[in-house]
């Protein structure tokens, strides 16, 4: 699926590392230091917004008594030393970063997550240096679905948005990368794994984990 392409941009949380279960631990913790419990629906309610969209839509529905940037403060302090200790990349995903760097292809990251955390979350994996560019949607006017965030990884790359092939693990996401123009592969995550059939819907292609693409590929992959 990659070999026509120029640059292959990841999302990060849920597709590139396995780190979901860490938001839905902090999202309960600090919504109880409240006093609120979390609600069934906040998940899928935040998904796919930025670090900022997420902090202004927890102070709007809970009115926190806390201003934007503290509640992203807040978040970024009590997920770093998880970021930097407790992530792993997905099952196969070293080797096809090391397998599409060989093959001359840049690489990217487009995550809603803070840039902090997916540099910790990279370097504690050794896979920082593997990267061309970096960015998250704080530096664009909107997130994900909006099809910024991937519209600048592909300027920063030097690459057209149909020379990219994208990995994503939501519907957000998926719809984010397609507007831009290019080709996505749904990524399976246990946080998404009931909204399956919709993502094999929308995306050009669909892999349990990054091992699948070698199994008829052999070390030539």
């Amino acid at each position: 699926m990659w070999r026509n392409k120029k640059a292959v941009i990841f999302d990060m949380d849920g597709t590139l590392i396995d780190s979901m279960w860490i938001w839905k631990d902090i999202d309960i913790e600090y919504l109880g230091s409240f006093g609120i419990s979390l609600p069934e629906d906040l998940q899928v309610s935040i998904e796919g917004m930025s670090f900022t969209e997420t902090a202004e839509y927890f102070l709007k529905r809970f009115a926190l008594p806390r201003t934007v940037s503290e509640i992203e403060a807040d978040w970024n302090r009590m997920a770093m030393h998880r970021y930097a200790h407790d992530i792993p990349l997905k099952a196969g995903a070293r080797r096809f970063l090391d397998t599409l760097k060989k093959s001359g292809l840049k690489l990217g990251i487009a995550t809603s997550n803070s840039r902090e955390l997916a540099v910790a979350a990279l370097e504690a994996n050794g896979a920082l240096d593997l990267f061309d560019s970096i960015h998250t949607s704080l530096e664009v006017s909107r997130g994900k679905p909006a099809p910024d965030i991937y519209l600048l990884s592909a300027e920063t790359l030097g690459t057209a948005p149909e020379d990219c092939l994208v990995f994503e693990d939501v519907p957000m996401g998926i719809l984010a990368a397609k507007a831009a123009g290019m080709q996505v592969c749904g990524v399976w995550d246990r946080y998404s794994a009931d909204r399956e059939d919709q993502i094999r819907e929308m995306a050009d292609f669909y892999i349990r984990d990054f091992d699948e693409l070698f199994a008829n590929e052999g070390e030539q992959a």
